[in-house]
């Protein structure tokens, strides 16, 4: 059991994992809790530190303090959570003033590399090749720096304050020291002053902002990619800087006026000197003892303790989003709730998603190429087609996941995905999508029909669908041994039917083809959650269903009601495709995205998909590559599998807390929900 007694270390989301312990907050109300936690906490050796530290010291126990890993987060501050973090028992590695853990295990006998060499030369490979740094928001590129032929070094700015300036034995003169060390060590070199990042995001101050630039001198505010410029320098100058080791694992001279952690091994030009540091050390043997046995890693799917190579993962997809998606997103016509759920899921950068009433103001943003024109759903306004024509900027169709919440969209519970789409829109027939598009042409790898097998095998094993609201419990029918089919209704009103239907394009017309096809089958109806909670259209009264359904399942989920059946007859429900993932007959009297690629039977011609597919290229092509999945809590991107294991995660602990139910059923409790979720809406607006 870790004591903490910071707020702002309460709000790190799965520390416990993070940290391998169990966490209590602070003192209880009588001054003490019950029992002697095993070690208190605080953040490093800040200040609002000092009263944990004398908790500890009172208490007879260690002191833990914690800091951001090396490599910790795509954004940097506290709206980006970190996927790694340090915990040191002995003191911190930005404080030469003392041992820390790291200088320990550096200045002992340990073999750092040993059972671990593979993986440290895997992981160095990935870091220097994607460049990747703590922070990794500034893309992997960095502008040339012109020096037209002359010799370059860098001089490395940080952040007024910082701890880590202090306790390596610096202060702000070092940092004058600094620059004209460099310029005195290199006569006629160009001189790279690099600002810190969170001084170019104009959160703090840095000790050489004032530089101006001269014919020998340019100060580099910009947010550029740290390892990409230090393949331009031939000589880097810090103080105590991460990106001193950056240079050693780039090969560069690494000039050091301070003492920080990867100084004193013999690698580095030191100014000061560490009696305690008297070993020669690798790189490779810094990567081990710093990367791997110091730093703990978050793994984001399981949300448990995971490795370097789940943080690299991570860092590696919120980049490949941030470069995929448009430089600014000009969302038309969308309502404030819907908003305030997709905004965060639009761009890494709130400030480039932009949300517009109309076409009028769209056009005053002045769209353009390297935009995008957002619009809900696939019916957009012509005026808004004809302002994309007219200014090249792409438009882009959304609408939720095929995996989306627990709870309906239409109660505004919020979304874990999202279909964004440059052709069309998935359930639209009439014309291409991206989806189609993908289906019919794309090569998936052996790596993707092996995860795409994984997440068929999950969903199947906890009964996951769309919304995820009702019990999955077993049904039994009483059909006698008849051939048992599932009619799943629909909403009438909904976007697919409309479009996507022909003759049977209403729950009524669907019941009539579907008894008309199996006259002597046991046909079980289920009306839609959305139909059932009264949001919308598509309700049938019990005479309509009089020879046409044996049973009403009200109760039990679709997918319990699924694995129950022998065949599905649908017009274009989606449960048309979580039969398919476990392994039902599929007839389809509409045009599903699922139907034509031969896996269903289809009532109606789609000329377009021009080849078959096995079921697990479907879902490789449907769940894999076409949505967007979206943490919350992480406030990143994310993958299928780690969406997955969110909704099983709120699933049950809903329902242990008998909570479930009230998602679906209470006019008045979901109206108030859904009065909550508007305020809050209008107030982040």
């Amino acid at each position: 059991m870790i004591e903490i007694h910071s707020a702002g270390i309460a709000r790190i989301p799965f520390l416990e994992a993070l940290l391998g312990a169990s966490i209590r907050r602070g003192r209880g109300p009588t001054g003490l809790h019950a029992g002697r936690p095993d070690a208190v906490a605080g953040w490093g050796l800040r200040p609002s530190a000092q009263a944990a530290r004398r908790r500890a010291a009172r208490l007879g126990v260690p002191y833990l303090a914690l800091e951001d890993g090396f490599l910790r987060s795509f954004g940097a501050g506290a709206d980006t959570p970190a996927v790694s973090m340090v915990m040191d028992t002995q003191g911190i590695y930005y404080d030469a003033s003392r041992p820390s853990a790291l200088e320990s295990m550096l200045a002992s006998d340990r073999d750092l590399l040993e059972g671990i060499e593979d993986d440290v030369d895997e992981a160095m490979a990935l870091v220097k090749t994607h460049r990747l740094s703590k922070y990794n928001h500034a893309g992997t590129a960095c502008p040339p720096l012109s020096a037209h032929g002359r010799p370059c070094v860098l001089v490395v700015d940080q952040t007024v304050g910082d701890m880590s300036v202090t306790m390596a034995g610096a202060d702000a003169a070092t940092f004058t020291e600094l620059l004209a060390t460099a310029r005195r060590e290199h006569p006629g070199a160009l001189c790279i002053v690099k600002t810190h990042p969170e001084v170019s995001s104009g959160r703090k101050r840095g000790y050489l902002t004032h530089t101006v630039d001269d014919a020998d001198t340019r100060v580099l505010r910009e947010a550029v990619n740290p390892l990409a410029l230090l393949e331009q320098v031939d000589h880097l100058y810090v103080v105590s800087s991460q990106m001193g080791y950056e240079g050693l694992l780039m090969g560069k001279p690494v000039t050091c006026l301070g003492m920080p952690w990867y100084a004193g091994w013999g690698l580095t030009r030191d100014r000061l000197a560490c009696e305690r540091r008297s070993r020669q050390r690798s790189v490779r043997e810094l990567f081990a003892a710093a990367y791997f046995h110091y730093s703990r890693y978050l793994d984001p799917v399981s949300r448990r303790r995971g490795s370097i190579f789940d943080a690299i993962a991570w860092l590696l997809r919120q980049r490949a989003m941030a470069e995929r998606l448009p430089r600014r997103m000009i969302c038309v016509g969308f309502r404030r709730w819907k908003a305030a759920h997709v905004r965060p899921m639009l761009a890494p950068w709130p400030e480039r998603v932009l949300f517009v009433p109309d076409m009028r103001r769209a056009q005053a943003l002045e769209p353009g190429p390297e935009d995008a024109l957002v619009h809900w759903s696939a019916g957009a306004p012509e005026a808004l087609m004809r302002l994309a024509d007219r200014t090249g900027c792409p438009m882009l169709r959304m609408e939720d996941g095929f995996v989306r919440s627990v709870g309906l969209g239409s109660d505004l519970i919020r979304p874990l995905s999202l279909a964004l789409d440059g052709r069309g829109m998935y359930f639209d027939p009439s014309g291409p999508s991206d989806l189609e598009r993908t289906l019919n042409h794309a090569r998936f790898t052996s790596g993707e029909l092996a995860v795409a097998r994984r997440v068929r095998a999950f969903m199947v094993a906890h009964g996951i669908t769309k919304y995820n609201l009702e019990p999955g419990r077993p049904v039994a029918w009483g059909s006698s041994g008849r051939e048992v089919v599932l009619v799943p209704g629909q909403v009438e009103d909904d976007v697919s039917v409309r479009l996507g239907c022909g003759p049977v394009a209403d729950n009524l017309a669907l019941l009539r083809a579907t008894r008309d096809a199996c006259p002597d089958a046991y046909i079980v109806y289920k009306p839609h959650p959305d139909v059932s909670s009264g949001n919308r259209r598509g309700a049938l009264a019990r005479g309509d269903l009089c020879g046409l359904a044996d049973h009403v399942e009200a109760e039990a989920s679709v997918v319990s009601c699924i694995e129950a059946c022998d065949v599905v007859h649908t017009m274009t429900s989606l449960s048309g495709f979580d039969a398919l993932l476990r392994g039902k007959r599929v007839v389809a009297h509409g045009r599903p995205f699922y139907a034509g690629w031969g896996l269903t039977e289809d009532r109606m011609a789609l000329p377009r998909r021009e080849r078959t597919l096995t079921l697990d290229e479907l879902v490789a092509g449907v769940l894999l590559r076409y949505p967007i999945y979206w943490d919350w809590e992480l406030k990143g991107y994310t993958t299928c599998e780690a969406v997955l294991h969110r909704i099983v995660e709120t699933r049950d602990a809903l329902e242990r807390a008998g909570r479930l139910k009230s998602l679906r059923v209470g006019y008045a409790r979901r109206q108030w929900r859904k009065l909550d979720a508007l305020l809050r809406a209008q107030f982040a607006s």
